[in-house]
């Protein structure tokens, strides 16, 4: 099937293909979803696409947004056997995708195309790749070779490494982008306004350094309140002193592990937002942002940076997040991590 026919029942490719009619093709992708038979149909529709030698509908640029199906380039695309579209699946009897294998798929990508305009990468079930393998494509997806359309499929995403997850354009085949709780939502969209429009000043650094500190002040709070409520410490105060010992130890470590797990739920919807105005640094739709509600405060911190700055500041998010699940100490990791940022 064709990216059109694909598009009339898949919103994300819907606004792929408006994202191409205005000439923005990304270098990676990732299509998640519940069917990774529909997410390789949506890969070979974009592979057919890019490649087509008699597109029936162009964008603004030349550059094609569906393909006609029926030329040699779409049919070898269709039966994988284009010579510059390569597909990499598990191979191995544990199902998991080896470093050799990804090492092996660099190797081909730095070569000249055969036949193609453009060299494409599809990676189906991405999320089997293992630790050294993501490692290993790692750089090739932050800085691919020229011309080069890379696309990982994915039906669990959640094991793919953050690292890997936030350098990719995400189209959910499911439908919607990251789930926010309503909270959260609000803060993250007051925060990244501030941050869009703050100055570069020390004094705009600690103001934001405040604001981030006081979300995970309330946040412990009410996750301490919400599991004391619950503890059998309010229901049987006379208990032994021993018991007694005992719930008050577990409550503490219920509330430092729910805190910690939503702190991580915070950096990451943190991560998803700079993710965002990276891609659009790089010229992304931003109406393919996984987070279009923040679409005014992405374009306006996008106008400020240049596609290093934001992948720098990507980059000092993912060090906090990694530091703090080791036990740093979070005053420091925070107040760190703002002086670093790009602003």
């Amino acid at each position: 099937m064709t990216l059109s026919q694909l598009a009339n029942h898949q919103p994300a490719l819907a606004l792929l293909q408006r994202s191409l009619g205005r000439g923005r093709l990304g270098h990676a992708y990732l299509f998640t979803g519940a069917d990774l038979d529909e997410l390789c149909a949506a890969a070979r529709a974009l592979a057919m696409t890019v490649n087509c030698k008699s597109p029936p509908q162009r964008g603004d640029t030349g550059l094609p947004v569906d393909a006609c199906g029926a030329c040699l380039a779409c049919r070898k695309v269709k039966d994988e056997l284009h010579p510059d579209v390569f597909w990499l699946r598990p191979e191995s009897k544990t199902r998991i995708i080896k470093a050799e294998q990804i090492r092996e798929l660099i190797r081909e990508l730095n070569l000249r195309p055969t036949e193609a305009e453009h060299k494409v990468a599809i990676i189906v079930a991405a999320d089997r790749m293992h630790t050294n393998a993501a490692n290993a494509f790692l750089k090739t997806l932050e800085e691919p070779p020229a011309g080069t359309v890379l696309m990982l499929l994915s039906t669990e995403p959640q094991h793919l490494l953050e690292t890997i997850l936030s350098r990719c354009l995400r189209l959910n085949l499911a439908g919607g982008g990251p789930r926010l709780a309503p909270e959260l939502e609000k803060w993250l969209q007051s925060f990244a306004a501030q941050l869009a429009s703050s100055g570069q000043s020390l004094l705009d650094r600690y103001r934001l350094l405040g604001e981030l500190t006081q979300q995970l002040s309330e946040m412990r709070d009410a996750v301490a309140a919400r599991l004391e409520a619950q503890s059998p410490l309010q229901r049987f105060p006379d208990a032994e002193p021993e018991l007694k010992e005992q719930w008050e130890a577990e409550l503490k470590a219920a509330i430092e592990a729910e805190y910690r797990r939503r702190r991580g739920e915070l950096l990451q919807a943190l991560e998803w937002w700079l993710r965002d105005v990276w891609l659009v640094t790089q010229g992304m739709d931003s109406a393919l942002a996984a987070l279009p509600q923040l679409e005014a405060a992405t374009r306006q911190a996008a106008a400020r940076l240049k596609p290093q700055q934001a992948q720098a500041n990507l980059e000092v998010v993912e060090e906090m997040s990694a530091r703090l699940r080791t036990n740093a100490q979070e005053a420091l990791v925070l107040e760190v991590g703002l002086l670093k940022m790009n602003l």
